[in-house]
Order: structure tokens, then sequence, then C-alpha cells
């Protein structure tokens, strides 16, 4: 009787483990590690949550064991006077400047080590398995570019996603600073810079409120002047 009550545990034991680990390799839930992407990967499946899943275990095998690179401190600087510059340049030319941070993010992904050139599918399955969280937002930088045939994008829907893809940009950027930030550490960070931007704590890249001035930090490219800035300003303030 003994002897079946212990083959009975471990086999409750051993079918708990292999749910456990069905998630994805080196165990943990897929839904937990990848968030949105999950169910964005169901839906592009039609609800299949199977097929879903098996793309993101092969997500995982494949580009899993990738290290982001930290930039070097003149190349974060370059970046974030890029990322700045096409922010400003935003109110003249928004279609133009979507498309600079399009072709900025691809070169920013590719400095950290994410697949380069013209393999977009490819370092799009290396972002969402590295930053889950934000990687949307590259997508909807890269949607509002394209739109439908005969549809043409509007200001809004560029300004939406500039501000989206931006929190990825932020995330590759610091990058290795403090270790690899990836599934629900990613979403943490993600958050806490979402409260710390809340409570007016500036980002790379975030114009200044409003009538106010801030000293550029040590080795990046200075603020922006202040007619440009109330220009932005104005421009966010007209979507309220």
């Amino acid at each position: 009787m003994l002897i079946v009550v212990v083959v009975v545990v471990l086999a409750a034991v051993a079918f708990l483990l292999v749910r456990r680990g069905a998630g994805a390799p080196g165990g943990g839930s897929l839904p937990r590690r990848f968030g949105p992407e999950y169910d964005r990967a169901v839906r592009h499946h039609d609800g299949d949550k199977r097929a879903a899943e098996q793309e993101l275990r092969e997500r995982v095998k494949t580009y899993g064991s990738l290290h982001e690179h930290t930039p070097a401190p003149e190349e974060r600087t370059r970046l974030l006077a890029s990322w700045s510059a096409l922010q400003e340049r935003f109110v003249e030319a928004p279609r133009e400047a979507a498309a600079e941070a399009d072709r900025l993010l691809a070169e920013t992904a590719t400095a950290v080590g994410h697949p380069g050139a013209d393999r977009h599918a490819a370092r799009l399955d290396s972002l969402s398995v590295h930053h889950p969280h934000h990687v949307d937002g590259y997508r909807r930088l890269r949607a509002a570019l394209t739109p439908a045939e005969g549809g043409h994008e509007s200001t809004e829907e560029l300004r939406e996603a500039l501000l989206a893809a931006r929190g990825l940009f932020e995330e590759l950027i610091g990058a290795g600073t403090s270790g690899a930030r990836t599934g629900r550490g990613a979403a943490h960070h993600g958050a806490h810079r979402t409260e710390r931007a809340d409570e007016g704590a500036q980002g790379p890249g975030t114009p200044p409120a409003a009538g106010t001035a801030q000293a550029p930090a040590p080795g990046t490219a200075p603020a922006p002047a202040p007619e440009a800035t109330e220009t932005y300003e104005g421009h966010q303030a007209r979507r309220s």
C-alpha cells in the first residue's frame, strides 16, 4: 500500500513539473515571460495557444542566449542626440521624423547585439525575447509608416507610435548598465520609469516642461531651445 502511495505522489509531482516547465526552455511561464507579446502571438495564430507557444519557444531557443552590449559612452551620447533631434523635428515634419526614428531603432538594436541589416523580422523576434513589454512600440511605428493601401497615416498616429517606440529606445540605450533586463525585469523597469515620468522626471529624449530650463547631463547633447520646447509642448497640449 505504501509503495502505491509513493508511486502516485511521484507521478503527481512529475506531472506538475512537466506543466511548469512547458512554458519555455529553462522553466518559467510563457505568458509571464512574454506578457503582451504572448497575447499578440495567440491572436496571430487565431487563438491557437499551442501554436503560439511553439512559436515563442522557438524564439527563446534562437535568441534567448543573446547578450546585449553596453553602448560606448560616445555612441550612447550620439544616439541620444539623434533621438532628441528627430523628436524636435517631428513638429515640422512628422513622417520624416518617424521614419528617422524607425531607422535609429534598427541601428540601436543592431549596435547592442540584435540582428542587423535588413533582417527586420529576425530583429523583431530577438527584441521580443529580451524586451517583450516594449517591442510593440517598434511594431506600431512601422505600421504607422506603412498604412493600408489607399490609406494615409495621420499625424496623431505617427505621434503616438513615436512615443510608444521611445520606450524601446530607452531600454536599448540602458541595456547592460545594471545587468540585462528581460522578461518581468524589463516590465518592472519600464513601469518604474513611467512612474518617475509621471512625477516629472525626465528620461532620455523627453522634452522638459514648457517654460523651464534644464542643464544637459554630462556628455549629452544640449537641451533644445525654449521656443522649440514650447512648440513641442503646444503640440502635446493640442492632443489633450
